[in-house]
């Protein structure tokens, strides 16, 4: 019979990745959310810069955000990600140019083999790319790509590559139409 162990369980977080870690907390308490007028939008993306975000020009994180690894977010220019998203990037997340996050998503850039017996840790990074829209409450899970002009609908979760310029939506994220934008 299978069993899960997780007595034998290697946590893979180093020292020194804690200690990072709980200075960007405190900063992130101190120096980021309180900052939560919009007039503040370049306060917070230098912030971030600080720990090692690489964010394009007028791009607009709101103080609400959670991320978890400043370190391992990219992100291009006139990107937005709204209010009580949750970015969980122990992976890499790289969103691009002109793409939108709205309010509530959730990115997760890591997870567990469920194969294992003490369900290894795994890191994959996630790419939103350019003109992007990825709506309320999604779920966007470790190692997904979202290609160009692609729309991810409200509520969904999506654990595989979404093609350009699709819209997806449900639990799994399937196919509903091609995206046209009209003039």
């Amino acid at each position: 019979m299978n069993r899960i162990d997780m007595s034998k369980y290697h946590d893979p977080f180093t020292l020194k990745s804690r200690i990072k870690r709980v200075i960007w907390s405190i900063t992130y308490i101190l120096f980021f959310r309180v900052f939560f007028l919009n007039i503040f939008r370049t306060w917070r993306n230098f912030i971030l810069r600080l720990f090692g975000a690489k964010i394009g020009n007028n791009s607009l994180i709101y103080a609400s955000v959670k991320i978890w690894a400043p370190w391992n977010l990219e992100m291009g220019s006139f990107s937005a990600i709204g209010r009580n998203v949750d970015i969980y990037n122990q992976g890499l997340v790289c969103i691009g140019s002109n793409t939108i996050i709205s309010q509530k998503s959730y990115i997760c850039a890591s997870s567990h083999y469920h194969t294992t017996p003490s369900l290894e840790w795994y890191a994959a990074p996630i790419y939103i790319k350019n003109q992007v829209w990825v709506c309320a409450d999604a779920f966007i899970g470790p190692g997904v790509i979202i290609e160009d002009g692609a729309v991810v609908g409200a509520r969904s979760a999506v654990f595989k590559k979404i093609d350009s310029w699709t819209v997806v939506g449900g639990n799994p994220a399937k196919f509903i139409k091609i995206r046209e934008i009209k003039s």
